[in-house]
């Protein structure tokens, strides 16, 4: 976590990628920007201004001709002034001018994520607007892109304050009931009205609670086990999938022992394919049953799951849980004895090709459907879903209260009302804080 005492003096640091390049961009915050611009540039530019310049050393010799920037706070990205050098992309350049800027008084390099969290810290950013600007910097995917930039964008913030709002309306009705026991009217209302506010804003938070695990999926990558009995044809497809050899190849039974994964990117989401132990009913080999308990840890755990059974297998193993596509693979083994096909499983034959592309399409199909559930999704973290749920648990326990406990009540809106506060960083920040800022590079 950042100390306390990070968030005073003036930081600095490169702020585009290392490396040769056209432009690097050095950016500082904080009240001694305007003295590093004199120092190098000699001169202070016109605020939102870029301006050309020479850079200087003490000396005076020549380190690179540059633009430089000024933004005032408090209308700056960190809410204190801040300055920034536009200088050619050399790593000798680069060097050269963050030493020079340690070398006046009161600066120092940046930790990662100081700027933000200098940002949070003048309320430019909530704490859900901290986290999507995280995630849209390791972003991979454009699902990831789009999921982060609704989070750092603050429409994800505006549905928790709305909620926010909803229960301080509530919590109002309840204080006057309480306030003014004997005000005509007021604790008639109190009980007319009080129940069917809180249990709409109930249903919203459930509602909004189902389609966090799809929207969590998407920022993570989803899962994609091929699961099936032993010398089902599993790594055979998995080959197929991911372009290369990833496994194993053989006609014996139980040649896969271990997961193993690779990454894809699926209609624009990240995807794991995992390539599994085949299951069976009982074995005696140690390692093949330690690979099978694998396996089912991996299909709990599965956001699709891919189930094979090849044309020769008469045994019918029942799946864990119910599979999202059924494969028959193998079909090239029944093309001269149609009774050996199934109309209730998709035929895939990995040697010839056939069906490999009804898979793919049923695949990505099941991959844009998690895909639309994520974007309605507000929370994609744990603690986001981890907190509507104790509020949900609060509103469910104020419910359930008889009205003339109204103090009661008013107690379990006030615990929603602080759940679901804390999510946006407006209390309980400070726990998450430095978790977060681990995510980010220096220099932003």
């Amino acid at each position: 976590m950042i100390p306390s005492h990070a968030i005073l003096g003036t930081i600095f640091a490169l702020s585009s990628g290392r490396g040769r390049s056209g432009v690097a961009v050095i950016r500082m915050s904080g009240p001694q920007s305007r003295a590093a611009l004199l120092r190098l540039a000699g001169r202070i530019p016109e605020k939102r201004e870029a301006t050309l310049v020479w850079l200087k050393g003490p000396t005076g010799d020549v380190i690179d001709q540059a633009l430089v920037l000024l933004f005032e706070g408090p209308g700056s990205a960190t809410g204190e002034d801040m300055a920034e050098f536009h200088v050619h992309g050399s790593a000798t350049v680069i060097e050269r001018v963050l030493q020079e800027l340690a070398q006046v008084d009161g600066c120092r390099m940046a930790e990662p994520g100081e700027f933000t969290r200098r940002a949070f810290e003048k309320g430019k950013l909530d704490l859900v607007e901290v986290e999507g600007l995280a995630d849209l910097l390791s972003s991979e995917t454009e699902a990831q892109r789009k999921l982060a930039m609704k989070q750092f964008m603050g429409e994800a913030s505006a549905v928790y304050e709305s909620w926010r709002a909803k229960l301080l309306d509530a919590q109002a009705t309840i204080e006057a009931a309480i306030d003014f026991p004997d005000e005509h009217g007021v604790s008639a209302e109190a009980e007319k009205e009080l129940r069917g506010r809180i249990s709409i804003l109930c249903s919203e938070l459930m509602e909004a609670a189902k389609k966090a695990e799809m929207a969590s999926a998407v920022r993570r990558g989803l899962s994609v086990v091929i699961a099936g009995a032993p010398n089902s044809g599993k790594s055979s497809l998995v080959n197929v999938l991911v372009g290369r050899e990833m496994s194993i190849v053989s006609p014996v039974a139980g040649t896969t022992r271990d997961v193993v994964s690779e990454a894809l990117v699926i209609e624009g989401v990240p995807v794991r394919i995992a390539d599994t132990a085949g299951l069976r009913e009982s074995t005696s080999d140690e390692i093949e049953r330690m690979g099978m308990a694998r396996t089912t840890i991996e299909i709990s755990g599965a956001d699709i799951l891919v189930w094979l059974r090849s044309v020769g297998d008469d045994g019918e193993l029942e799946p864990p849980r119910k599979p999202d596509i059924n494969i028959r693979s193998k079909c090239d083994l029944a093309a001269n004895n149609p009774s050996r096909r199934r109309n209730d499983s998709l035929g895939v034959s990995a040697k010839t090709g056939e069906g490999l592309g009804a898979f793919r399409e049923a695949l990505g199909k099941l991959v844009q459907e998690r895909l639309s559930q994520a974007q309605d999704g507000t929370m994609v973290r744990a603690r986001h879903t981890d907190a509507v749920q104790k509020a949900i648990g609060h509103l469910e326990a104020a419910i359930a209260e008889p009205v003339a406990n109204l103090e009661i009540i008013a107690e379990n809106m006030r615990k929603a009302g602080l759940a679901l506060a804390g999510i946006t960083g407006a209390v309980g920040a400070e726990d998450w804080l430095g978790r977060i800022y681990a995510e980010f590079c220096i220099g932003k």
